[in-house]
């Protein structure tokens, strides 16, 4: 028994495009992250999902509403969010972000927390949709943490093998639940 998953990132945001760290602040997809998202949804027309859960956070939510469509039902999990980068929210982003592991950004969260948030959904889908194949739209921390809780990864290799460094966008990546 298990859930297989298809995780898709949203678009590219402005906030992207300024390398700004964008977090828990809505975010607003760029002309460049709306046309990314209608493309997926071409590329990935003959995929077939159950459901598809999306990060609660704009643009996320949008990504999936442009890609899918009305296709699916697509249903918002706040556990999906980025990371909370506190005061950083929506600040320029230069720092390492490997320093956050296990302590957490200052008024923010560490990626621990997001790997427990990430955790608890697992646990979710492993009781709700056994033998079900889910997409899931979201952001780089739930991703990373997927890498650590599915394929066995350490924090610090999830962050320098992160496909985002090499710039190796796919048009999703599997994850397989196992009970």
């Amino acid at each position: 028994m298990s859930v297989k998953i298809t995780y898709f990132v949203h678009g590219t945001t402005i906030d992207n495009e300024k390398d700004i760290a964008t977090g828990w602040l809505p975010g607003k997809l760029s002309a460049k992250g709306k046309k990314e998202a209608q493309e997926l949804g071409k590329i990935i027309a003959g995929r077939r999902f159950t459901v598809v859960f999306s990060s609660d956070l704009k643009r996320a939510v949008n990504s999936a509403e442009l890609a899918f469509g009305d296709k699916y039902r697509i249903i918002l999990d706040k556990r999906l969010r980025e990371c909370n980068y506190g005061n950083w929210n929506g600040k320029k982003k230069n720092w390492e972000i490997t320093n956050y592991v296990e302590k957490p950004y200052p008024n923010g969260e560490s990626y621990k927390n997001v790997e427990r948030r990430v955790k608890s959904f697992l646990e979710f889908l492993k009781e709700k949709y056994s033998k079900k194949h889910i997409a899931i739209v979201a952001h780089q921390g739930p991703q990373l943490a997927l890498d650590v809780l599915l394929k066995g990864k350490t924090w610090k290799q999830a962050i320098r093998e992160d496909w985002r460094l090499k710039k190796k966008w796919n048009p999703g990546w599997i994850y397989e639940v196992r009970n």
